[in-house]
C-alpha cells in the first residue's frame, strides 16, 4: 500500500503540473480574448452623441433605426452628401476600401502575391481608367457632390487614424486606408458595370468550340445559329486565339446577376394606387454589398440603397415616385481578333496598315515582394484581354475587347436628379445619363403611373450580331453608334395593369435593334407574370409574400418528360419509389422536401454528363449558358429533334437516364438509401461570406452568420442560387416593396445586415429575416421608432 500510495504521489505531481500548465493556457487564451474582444469593440462606430466635423458648414442629425438604417438629415446637399460620406465610412470602410482596391487591380499591395492575377485582370479590364476619363466628362455640380462626400469619407478616416479607433480589418492586414478621391467612387461603380455587363466569354467559348469540333456540334452550342456570318466565320477558323488558361473562371462576374422587378397599377390593388417591388440578385456578403440610407434636405428626401462609396440613392423612392431594376443583359461587350505585327506585339493591323497600340504602365506592386512588371495595350477597340508577350513564341492573334462601360459616362449626375423626380417624364429624362450597366428600370408614382424602360447604351453593330469575335482588322466591323434614347424598348400604363422583368427577353421579333440572344431562363419571370395576371385587389404584403414564392416552373416544364426517360430504361424498377416521389411533388423547392433536391442536381449532373468529358476542366467551368444549353437540348429532343450531341450521346434518354443514376448514387452517399428523408435544404444552405473568412475557419466562424436550409433556387422567384457543394451565396441582396398609397414608408430585407462591424448589433441580424421574409419599414417621413440619434456638429 505504501508503494502504492508513494506511486500515486509521483504520479500526481505532473498531473498537478499539466493541470497548473492548461490552466495558465487558459487563463493567457481568455486574456487574449479580453483583448480582441476589447480591441475590436474600441473600433465600432458612435452611433450616439456628438461629434466635431471641420468640413461641415451646419450640423447634420444622424438618426440610425432599430435595424440599423441611418437616417440623415441636413440643412444644405453639401452637407447631406458630407454626412453620408461619413456615415458609410462608419459603416463600411473596409468594404470600401477592398471594393476600389480590387476594381482598381490593387489587392496585391495588402494581401500579397495571391491577388497577382486578379490584380493583373481588373487593371487589364481597365476600370480605374474609365472611372478617370468619366470625371473628366463630368459638370461641376457632379463633380462637387463627389469632393463632398470624399471630404466625409475622409473626415472619419482621419478621426479614427488620429484616435486609434480604426477598423480591426486594416490591423490585420497590417496597412492603413489611404485618402478617398472622387475616382474612387466612380471606379466602384465601373466594378458594379463589370459585375453586371458580361457576355464577352460566350463570344470566347464559341471560338474555342468552332476550332475543336465539327461545325454541326459546334453550332449547336449556339443559342441561334448566326445568319450570313461566312466572313465572321472565317475569321474565327482562320485565327484561332489561345482560350484554354486564359482566364480564370473564379475571376469572372456571376453569369446571370439577375433579379426581379415588377409595378402593379392601381386597378388591380386595393387601394387603388400603385404598388412596386424590386429584388436585385447579386453575390450575397458580409456585409451586404447594398448600405440602404435616407437622404433629407431643403432639395431632397430619398430613401433606398446605394453601393458603400458611392453619394445619393441608386434604387428607392422619394415622396412622388418609386423605381427599381433588373439587369438588361444586353450584349455590350465584343471581342475582336487582332493580329499583331510579328516584328513589333504592340503594334496591330487595321485596313492592311499596322497600327499603335496604346501601352500603358501597369506595374503591380506585392506585399513583401519585388514589384511585378505589367503592361496593359489597348487598340482602337480596348484592351487586348488574353496575353501578347511571351518568352518563346508570339501568338498569331488575341483578343481585344470593345465594351460601353469603358467609354466616359455619367451614371452619378442620373442618381442625382432620379433622386429628386417627382414625376415619369422628370424621371426618364434623368435615365438618359445613366450608360452603363444597361437595366430594366421600373417605376410608380403617386399620380397612378406605372412604367418601364430598358435603359442604357447598347451598341449598333455593323456586321454580326454578337455571337462570335469579329475581325480587329477591318474597318466593316465595329460599332455605328447605339440604339436611339427614344427608341430603347419602354411601356407605359399598359392595358394589361403590370409590368414585370425577370431578365427575361424584354422584345419580340418585331424590335428593329439587337439587344442580345443570351436571356436568362424565363421561369421567374412566367411565375410573376401567372400572379400578378390572375390576382387583383393586391396588397404591399402580397408583393412581399410573391418575392417569397418558391413554385419552380422549370420542373413544370421537364419533369415528366424526364421520369418518362428514366421509367424507359429502369428495367429492373431500381428507381420505382424515387420516381413515385417526384410524381407527388407539388414542384415547389422547399427546404423541407427532398424532391427539389433530387430534381437541381439532376439539372446541374445533366451538363456534366454531356459536356465535361469533352473539353478540358478549366473550359468546362468557363463555359457560359450551361442551363440554357441544357434546356435548349432537352426541348428539342423531347420534340423529336435532337442536336448532334444528344444523337452522338445515344439520344436523350440514355442521357437523362446516366445523369440521373449518377445524381442517385451521389445522394445515397451523402445522405443515405431512404430518399424520402432527404431534404433540400440540408444540401441548400444560405451563406453571407466575408471576405476575410476565407483565410481561416476561425475568422468563419466570428464574421460568417451560421449556414442555414433555406428554399428556393436559381429558377424561382425567391432566388438562391448556389454552388456545387449546396452554398446559396447568390440571391435577393435587397428586398424592396413600396405602396404609391402611402410612401411615408416602405418595406425592405438587406441581409445580413446594416453594419459592416463584427460588434454592431446589425451585424447579421437580418440572416435570419432573410430566410423567413420578415420585412422591416423604414419611414420617409416621421419620427424614427427607437431611434439613437447622433449629431455631426460645424466645427
Amino acid at each position: 500500500m505504501a508503494k502504492h500510495a508513494q506511486h500515486q504521489k509521483r504520479m500526481g505531481k505532473p498531473l498537478k503540473i499539466l493541470l497548473w500548465i492548461l490552466a495558465a493556457l487558459v487563463v493567457i487564451v481568455a486574456a487574449a480574448l479580453i483583448f480582441v474582444n476589447v480591441y475590436i469593440g474600441k473600433s465600432k462606430p458612435l452611433i450616439e452623441g456628438n461629434v466635431q466635423l471641420s468640413v461641415l458648414d451646419e450640423d447634420v442629425t444622424v438618426t440610425r433605426d432599430e435595424n440599423g438604417v441611418p437616417h440623415l438629415e441636413a440643412t444644405s446637399d453639401a452637407d447631406l452628401y458630407r454626412a453620408q460620406g461619413y456615415v458609410h465610412a462608419q459603416d463600411r470602410l473596409f468594404q470600401m476600401d477592398l471594393a476600389r482596391r480590387q476594381a482598381s487591380g490593387r489587392l496585391s499591395e495588402v494581401v500579397g502575391a495571391k491577388a497577382i492575377d486578379t490584380d493583373k485582370q481588373f487593371r487589364t479590364f481597365s476600370l480605374r481608367n474609365a472611372a478617370e476619363k468619366s470625371f473628366d466628362t463630368y459638370g461641376d455640380d457632379a463633380k462637387q457632390v463627389l469632393e463632398w462626400y470624399a471630404d466625409g469619407v475622409n473626415a472619419f478616416m482621419d478621426e479614427v487614424k488620429d484616435n486609434g479607433k480604426l477598423s480591426y480589418e486594416f490591423k490585420l492586414l497590417g496597412y492603413e486606408p489611404e485618402p478617398w478621391t472622387p475616382i474612387d467612387s466612380l471606379t466602384i461603380g465601373k466594378y458594379m458595370a463589370y459585375d453586371l455587363g458580361g457576355k464577352w466569354t460566350p463570344q470566347a467559348m464559341r471560338h474555342w468550340a468552332l476550332n475543336h469540333y465539327s461545325e454541326e456540334k459546334a453550332q449547336d452550342l449556339f443559342i441561334t445559329y448566326p445568319e450570313n456570318a461566312e466572313s465572321i466565320m472565317e475569321a474565327n477558323l482562320k485565327n484561332p486565339v489561345q482560350v484554354t488558361g486564359q482566364f480564370d473562371p473564379e475571376l469572372l462576374p456571376h453569369e446571370f446577376n439577375g433579379s426581379n422587378n415588377w409595378v402593379v397599377s392601381g386597378d388591380k390593388t386595393k387601394s387603388g394606387m400603385p404598388l412596386l417591388a424590386d429584388d436585385p440578385h447579386l453575390g450575397l456578403s458580409t456585409p451586404s454589398i447594398w448600405h440602404q440610407i435616407h437622404l433629407k434636405s431643403p432639395e431632397q428626401n430619398v430613401s433606398g440603397v446605394i453601393f458603400a462609396g458611392i453619394p445619393g440613392i441608386i434604387l428607392g423612392h422619394n415622396e412622388k415616385v418609386a423605381w427599381g431594376v433588373t439587369n438588361v443583359g444586353p450584349d455590350v461587350q465584343d471581342l475582336y481578333i487582332e493580329i499583331p505585327n510579328p516584328d513589333d506585339p504592340t503594334q496591330f493591323q487595321y485596313d492592311d496598315e499596322w497600327e499603335q497600340a496604346e501601352v500603358r504602365d501597369e506595374t503591380i506592386r506585392v506585399k513583401d515582394e519585388e514589384d511585378v512588371p505589367f503592361e496593359v495595350v489597348v487598340t482602337r477597340h480596348g484592351p487586348i484581354i488574353t496575353d501578347i508577350i511571351y518568352e518563346d513564341e508570339k501568338p498569331d492573334a488575341v483578343f481585344s475587347m470593345q465594351w460601353t462601360a469603358l467609354e466616359p459616362s455619367n451614371e452619378l449626375e442620373a442618381i442625382m436628379d432620379l433622386n429628386k423626380a417627382d414625376d415619369w417624364e422628370s424621371f426618364e429624362t434623368a435615365l438618359e445619363s445613366f450608360s452603363a450597366p444597361a437595366q430594366n428600370f421600373v417605376f410608380a408614382s403617386t399620380d397612378g403611373t406605372i412604367a418601364f424602360k430598358a435603359n442604357g447604351k447598347i451598341p449598333i453593330r455593323k456586321k454580326g450580331d454578337a455571337q462570335l469575335p469579329v475581325p480587329g482588322n477591318s474597318s466593316e466591323y465595329g460599332w455605328d453608334g447605339y440604339v436611339p434614347y427614344d427608341e430603347l424598348p419602354t411601356l407605359v400604363n399598359p392595358d394589361e395593369g403590370f409590368i414585370a422583368t425577370a431578365n427575361n427577353e424584354v422584345v419580340d421579333e418585331k424590335y428593329p435593334y439587337h439587344i442580345t440572344k443570351f436571356w436568362a431562363q424565363p421561369y421567374r419571370y412566367e411565375r410573376i407574370a401567372e400572379v400578378l395576371r390572375d390576382g387583383d385587389d393586391f396588397t404591399a404584403k402580397d408583393m412581399m409574400n410573391l418575392q417569397m414564392d418558391q413554385k419552380n416552373l422549370h420542373a413544370g416544364e421537364f419533369l415528366d418528360s424526364l421520369i418518362g426517360s428514366i421509367e424507359k430504361l429502369d428495367r429492373k424498377g431500381s428507381y420505382t419509389k424515387v420516381l413515385d416521389e417526384m410524381k407527388e411533388w407539388d414542384q415547389v423547392d422547399s427546404a423541407d422536401a427532398p424532391q427539389p433536391l433530387i430534381f437541381h442536381k439532376l439539372m446541374k449532373q445533366l451538363p456534366v454528363t454531356m459536356f465535361a468529358s469533352d473539353m478540358p476542366a478549366d473550359v468546362y467551368e468557363f463555359m457560359p449558358g450551361k442551363p440554357q444549353l441544357t434546356d435548349q437540348f432537352l426541348r428539342s429532343a423531347y420534340k423529336g429533334d435532337p442536336s448532334s450531341w444528344v444523337a452522338e450521346y445515344g439520344g436523350v434518354d440514355q442521357w437523362v437516364f446516366d445523369a440521373f443514376e449518377k445524381t442517385i448514387a451521389s445522394l445515397k452517399e451523402e445522405y443515405g438509401d431512404k430518399s424520402e428523408k432527404w431534404k433540400w435544404g440540408d444540401f441548400h444552405q444560405l451563406v453571407f461570406p466575408h471576405p476575410l473568412s476565407g483565410a481561416s475557419p476561425i475568422l468563419a466562424r466570428f464574421l460568417d452568420p451560421k449556414k442555414q436550409p433555406v428554399g428556393g433556387s436559381g429558377i424561382t422567384v425567391q432566388a438562391a442560387s448556389f454552388k456545387d457543394d449546396g452554398s446559396a451565396n447568390h440571391g435577393a441582396s435587397w428586398r424592396f416593396v413600396a405602396d404609391m398609397d402611402d410612401l411615408s414608408k416602405a418595406y425592405h430585407i438587406v441581409g445580413p445586415g446594416q453594419s459592416g462591424h463584427v460588434k454592431s448589433q446589425w451585424f447579421h441580424d437580418q440572416a435570419d429575416d432573410w430566410v423567413r421574409g420578415d420585412f422591416h419599414e423604414t419611414v420617409l417621413t416621421g419620427d424614427v421608432k427607437d431611434g439613437h440619434v447622433l449629431t455631426l456638429e460645424a466645427k
